[in-house]
């Protein structure tokens, strides 16, 4: 069974993977939608927005800090090695470092980066919100299941 900091620190994984997986699903199923039903103008400028919006610290604090984590939780796996939960710890860190932190970085921030170097108005810009909503919402939908199944693993871990 896990106890003690052990238990502590996978509770904290639990938290934070949970809330991130919260944060991404209502992207997935409001904010996008909502942001795509602007005129492609409005919805390029607003993006923006949420992107710098985004990289303020409390959301990095509560990104990254669970990345951090569920990388403590792998070390301290590997070298514990616990009679149970083993499988369900190492698998809760690399979902959610591979499948959510990992996708942001390889697929969600390029298309930010793309999207912050166009005008809201031009012609470019308003070509590419489409690709860049559906795209952009897709890989959002990958981190999403994987911040949650990083979640689930963790208190299937507990049990």
């Amino acid at each position: 069974m896990i106890e003690g900091p052990f238990f502590v620190i996978t509770m904290v994984g639990v938290l934070g993977t949970g809330l991130v997986a919260g944060v991404f699903i209502g992207f997935s199923t409001f904010v996008m939608k909502g942001l795509a039903a602007l005129p492609p103008a409005q919805g390029v400028a607003a993006m923006q927005a949420i992107n710098v919006t985004a990289l303020m610290p409390a959301f990095m604090f509560l990104f990254i800090g669970s990345a951090v984590m569920c990388a403590v939780l792998a070390v301290v796996t590997f070298v514990l090695w616990p009679d149970e939960g083993t499988v369900e710890m190492l698998l809760g860190s690399a979902l959610y470092l591979f499948g959510c932190f990992g996708v942001t970085i390889a697929a969600n921030v390029p298309r930010n980066n793309k999207l912050a170097t166009m005008e809201a108005g031009t012609p470019e810009a308003v070509a590419y919100w489409p690709t860049y909503v559906s795209e952009w919402t897709m890989w959002n939908h990958v981190r999403t299941v994987a911040a949650a199944a990083a979640a689930i693993s963790y208190v299937l871990a507990l049990t």
